[in-house]
């Protein structure tokens, strides 16, 4: 694999370690994004990013398990093959998404804990509860501008996968 590639895996790599995540999902899911074709083998990942089968086995699983990839297998062959799934940017903002109620509800269950007559207390899990209420009142609002975007052709259609 040519160089410039190889240095943009690494980049994709790091961004998922700062981000929180694994470095070793981050090159696995970045050298799917610039494969060609769009699809690589467990043994082809291995080969490209030098790692070690069990530790491609490990992230193709997590990555699986995220919503991220598809594992598929080609007639007539044992090995597994591994591609970006279609809308997975999007859908793994929806999973986030349903996260943000989440905060909302704990926020106001810990609220409930507490005396109303104690404001300083209870400041903090307010203030948790409002951003988050807000956050996903936005987030609903930005999906449905990225329906309508999608429904007016603005966004470029995906091939394969």
């Amino acid at each position: 694999m040519e160089e410039e590639k190889l240095e943009y895996i690494e980049e994709f790599g790091l961004f998922f370690e700062r981000v929180g995540g694994s470095r070793m999902l981050g090159r696995v899911l970045g050298a799917l994004m610039i494969s060609e074709p769009p699809e690589l083998s467990a043994g082809e990942l291995a080969r490209i990013l030098r790692a070690s089968r069990g530790s491609i086995s490990a992230a193709t699983r997590t990555l699986e398990q995220m919503g991220m990839i598809r594992r598929f297998t080609r007639p007539g062959e044992r090995r597994d093959y591994f591609s970006v799934r279609p809308h997975a940017w999007e859908e793994t903002v929806r999973r986030q998404a349903g996260r943000i109620s989440e905060f909302v509800a704990l926020a106001e269950r810990g609220l409930k804990l507490l005396d109303p007559a104690t404001p300083d207390a209870r400041e903090s899990l307010e203030e948790m509860r409002d951003f988050y209420a807000f956050w996903e009142k936005q987030m609903g609002h930005f999906m449905r501008l990225w329906e309508e975007e999608k429904r007016r052709g603005r966004v470029r259609k995906r091939t394969g996968g």
